[in-house]
């Protein structure tokens, strides 16, 4: 029997995506056993401090590519938001599962929604996306940071560290989460990030047999669309960790590219769209780059990364 090694990392969400993944792959290949070896990544390690203050990127992919390149893995399964526009040589990003909802969550044990919430409540996201979002609709907010994986943060919202606080809908949904939790709401105005809800298979570039096996879980419209949105943010040379969104979506033959970026507190906001048939869509991300950029882009991020966190390092001021 053949015999492919996912890469994936420990926590409780990236296992339920492996095996989700496995799942697929063997009942669509039955000659093939899938095993996973599970690797703690930096990301996973880092909880006393935000992502965004650490430097570089690939925070939650880097040891998995590691093990492929080393040979101890022959693929890796992603959460496709959190991998960088930079692939390794000798690896590449193969496939694109569905997208699914791609709303961020509202999560609260005291209040209705983000409009019930008091004048200065305390609210808790990691996110730089999120922060400038939320304090764009409610600048009275106190925007406190949160790590941790899911049932940590969860549990923080329990104990009350936090009158409400903003998680991926998908994340929690997977894991069947969202029922415990007795007020919640989707931010419908909020654009996510890049690759929102889609699974991202990376794989070792000279093994035909796994690129085969890999393709088969590949959805063409969600490819396309993640295509773009990656194509976006590497023309503007953005990190998963900035205040950047970024969302493209196809109805009929139409596709739309919109994006939004500005400062963490929610304001020098930047947001602009591009629309083409589908057949003309595969330059939209870099044209709509090339006119934000032509728009302060560039200054607009530098100097957010200026400003991000402040409250946790003040010699970044």
């Amino acid at each position: 029997m053949e015999k492919i090694v996912i890469a994936t990392r420990a926590s409780q969400l990236a296992l339920w995506q492996a095996y989700h993944i496995k799942e697929r792959i063997e009942k669509q290949f039955p000659e093939v056993e899938v095993v996973l070896n599970e690797i703690t990544s930096r990301g996973d390690k880092i909880l006393d401090r935000p992502l965004a203050l650490v430097g570089g990127k690939g925070h939650f992919t880097k040891e998995l590519e590691d093990e492929m390149l080393s040979g101890n893995a022959d693929l890796a399964v992603h959460s496709l938001k959190d991998v960088p526009t930079y692939i390794p040589e000798g690896l590449e990003l193969c496939a694109i599962t569905a997208r699914q909802d791609q709303s961020d969550l509202f999560l609260s044990h005291t209040y209705s929604s983000l409009e019930a919430l008091p004048q200065g409540a305390v609210i808790g996201t990691t996110s730089l996306r999120r922060r400038m979002q939320l304090l764009q609709k409610r600048p009275d907010l106190k925007v406190k940071d949160l790590r941790g994986n899911v049932n940590t943060r969860l549990r923080k919202l329990s104990e009350g560290q936090y009158d409400a606080i903003v998680l991926a809908y998908i994340g929690l949904q997977r894991l069947d989460l969202i029922k415990d939790i007795p007020y919640t709401q989707k931010l419908d105005f909020m654009i996510p990030p890049m690759g929102q809800a889609s699974l991202g298979i990376e794989i070792v570039s000279a093994n035909v047999r796994v690129r085969e096996i890999a393709m088969s879980l590949n959805d063409t419209e969600s490819q396309l669309c993640a295509d773009l949105e990656r194509d976006f943010v590497a023309a503007i040379g953005a990190g998963c960790s900035a205040p950047v969104a970024v969302h493209a979506s196809i109805e009929k033959e139409f596709v739309k590219l919109e994006a939004m970026l500005g400062y963490p507190d929610g304001t020098h906001v930047l947001q602009e769209s591009l629309s083409a048939d589908m057949e003309d869509a595969k330059t939209l991300g870099s044209k709509l780059a090339k006119r934000m950029i032509a728009d302060g882009a560039l200054t607009l991020l530098s100097e957010a990364e200026k400003i991000a966190f402040k409250d946790e390092m003040p010699e970044r001021i």
